[in-house]
């Protein structure tokens, strides 16, 4: 089921297998109909990830790559749209020479010839399937993966079924019986599973193991406690711990390697579990109800205070708050970041949390929609514009933010903003220089709107400075106030890029700025 942790044990499994110096590649199966998650709204899916080729996917694409440290590509991302959208467009085509097409062979067939297309680029594909088995969403998907474990030698391929095993109040026993089920509905679609990791508050009894290794005819062995942890990032070792990687080597033929190069990963996970201090930092928006909304988000805070050997706690503001609650909300934090997001809803709260860390010399991060909102405050504030986007008001007399000429004619919604990773050109001299050390950066957007050009004279006037552009200096991506502690706005994404043991540069100095705001850094 969702929220299990399929995504973190993939991830995990990805981080010691690379370690253990394995070339290892992951895929994520999603079985909703939408090409990719780019449309989806962050309450029913988490947060949208973007890969450095533009693909807008599953976060759990995210998870994969900061554990890893690796960038992926689109092949990483396959969605049930995606299948069928292939399977369409070759029977459109022609390509079936007159046959009718069927869920076997031709769906399944595509399902395995993507996964296996980069057979001869790892050692190693790990494929983690979304969805609860019994669901009709991945039926199809589990039964591509039962026909390719008859194509392939039975040393190749290694099923791990994630499991549940709840302690009911009444009992206070682990209950066993949501495991069976699950493992029977599995192997009634043709699957033994090799090894079952199963999720529970606290480590698996060793009598619970027995009876679950016996009634899912699984050796015992091969039963790994998935116990809560204190934070994601020690998954990896309570797994090594646990014992998982000697039957997944055994059941692959592969001469085990404990090698593992964790002693940073080990050193982070410490400086999370003992922090010298605390820093608090609100982060406005409005899906505030839902943490995966802004997983990047939180995860780069995450791996900024590790590296930087604090506790950084993330504070959820809803920007649909009374204005008069602003100064109470900001006097309590550190600093402020505004993430991105579309829409209207929300975006006044917005402006007015900026206008607070502007004027009171909070440390401030504006991310994408957060940058056009400094620029919304500053035109309307200092510039005295009445201004606004053209994305909240089509009639505003002051569009600092608008499409550019070439955006106005798209109608359609899925992939067709500035997605993925461009080259940025920063300017000497500024606080972005400082923070990135070079003149030409990566980094990864994802949005429609931009800042107007033709205002962009007047806000450098009146003290905003521009530090990052396009390499032809046509479009702003940084934006800054050079009089201010801390305060940077990115067009881009900084946090999709953050990895645990590489964090964003951006993050850090945010944090940095937090404490020596407080007097806590020299």
């Amino acid at each position: 089921m969702s929220g299990l942790g399929k995504g973190l044990l993939a991830a995990s499994l990805t981080k010691l297998l690379s370690s253990s110096s394995f070339l290892i590649l992951p895929i994520k199966f999603d079985g909703y109909l939408n090409i990719d998650a780019g449309t989806i709204n962050p309450y029913k899916h988490g947060e949208v990830f973007v890969l450095d080729d533009g693909t807008e996917t599953d976060m759990d694409l995210g998870e994969y790559e900061r554990f890893l440290d690796q960038s992926l590509d689109s092949w990483s991302s396959l969605t049930g749209g995606k299948i069928f959208q292939r399977v369409i467009e070759k029977e459109r085509k022609g390509d079936y020479l007159g046959q009718d097409i069927q869920f076997i062979p031709h769906v399944t067939n595509e399902i395995i010839n993507w996964i296996r297309e980069k057979d001869n680029n790892c050692d190693i594909t790990l494929v983690e399937i979304g969805g609860t088995v019994g669901d009709i969403e991945n039926a199809y998907f589990i039964e591509a993966m039962r026909q390719l474990h008859l194509k392939v030698n039975r040393s190749d391929l290694c099923w791990i079924h994630v499991t549940l095993v709840p302690v009911l109040n009444v009992v206070g026993e682990q209950k066993t019986k949501p495991t069976q089920a699950s493992v029977k509905t599995l192997q009634g679609m043709g699957i033994q599973p090799h090894i079952l990791l199963c999720r529970s508050e606290k480590p698996l009894k060793p009598e619970v193991r027995e009876k679950i290794g016996m009634f899912c005819n699984i050796s015992v062995d091969n039963v790994i406690s998935g116990h809560d942890v204190r934070n994601k990032y020690e998954f990896p070792l309570l797994l090594i711990k646990e014992h998982l990687l000697p039957p997944l080597f055994s059941q692959l033929g592969l001469k085990p390697r404990f090698d593992q190069k964790l002693a940073l990963w080990k050193k982070l996970v410490h400086n999370i579990e003992n922090p010298s201090t605390l820093v608090r930092i609100g982060i406005g928006g409005k899906y505030t109800r839902l943490s995966d909304a802004y997983i990047s988000i939180t995860t780069a805070l995450t791996h900024a205070g590790a590296n930087l050997g604090i506790l950084v706690e993330p504070v959820f503001i809803d920007t649909d708050i009374n204005d008069n609650l602003v100064k109470a909300h900001l006097t309590k934090l550190d600093g402020l970041i505004i993430p991105g997001g579309f829409g209207s809803r929300g975006i006044e709260g917005k402006i007015n949390l900026v206008k607070e860390a502007r004027m009171n010399q909070k440390p401030f991060l504006g991310i994408c929609l957060g940058l056009q909102c400094a620029i919304i405050e500053y035109a309307r504030n200092v510039c005295n514009l009445n201004a606004n986007s053209t994305e909240f008001d089509l009639n505003t007399p002051h569009p600092v933010i608008d499409l550019l000429p070439s955006q106005k004619s798209v109608y359609r919604k899925g992939g067709t903003m500035r997605l993925g990773s461009y080259t940025i050109k920063i300017i000497e001299g500024t606080l972005a220089q400082k923070i990135y050390q070079q003149s030409l950066i990566e980094e990864r957007f994802r949005h429609r709107y931009e800042i107007n050009p033709k205002y962009v004279s007047l806000l450098k006037s009146k003290g905003f400075n521009f530090s990052g552009l396009s390499l032809n200096d046509e479009i702003i991506h940084i934006g800054e106030l050079p009089e201010h502690p801390f305060f940077l706005g990115t067009q881009f994404h900084p946090e999709f890029k953050s990895r645990f043991e590489n964090p964003s540069k951006v993050f850090v100095e945010f944090i940095k700025a937090c404490l020596l705001e407080r007097g806590e850094l020299k």
